[in-house]
């Protein structure tokens, strides 16, 4: 199992409708994680740079290889207006290099 961790960034103001809007996770969209391999997913978030941190552990394609699917174009449709979005509404995700683990 591998572990992969990337930013994104929220829209000012926004954090709110993100935990809300996370919190009520369409369950097909769960679902499709769970079976690409997407385990132990957490999204953390930076205040002071309205930075969101995620790390996940993955079996297969990470959340963000999933961008061909239906319902994965659909969710970036719907949270492209609270975070900066790439053309195809896709999040504006840079991935992050590991440099310390502990287990």
């Amino acid at each position: 199992m591998q572990r992969i961790a990337f930013k994104m960034k929220l829209k000012l103001g926004y954090e709110a409708e993100y935990k809300k809007r996370h919190d009520e996770i369409w369950p097909e969209l769960a679902q499709l994680l769970k079976e690409a391999g997407v385990r132990d997913y957490s999204i953390f978030f930076d205040e002071e740079t309205n930075t969101l941190f995620a790390v996940q552990k993955q079996d297969g394609a990470s959340s963000q290889d999933l961008g061909s699917t239906a319902i994965v174009q659909k969710w970036w449709a719907y949270m492209a207006d609270i975070m900066d979005t790439n053309s195809d509404n896709s999040p504006v995700s840079v991935p992050l290099k590991e440099v310390f683990y502990l287990e």
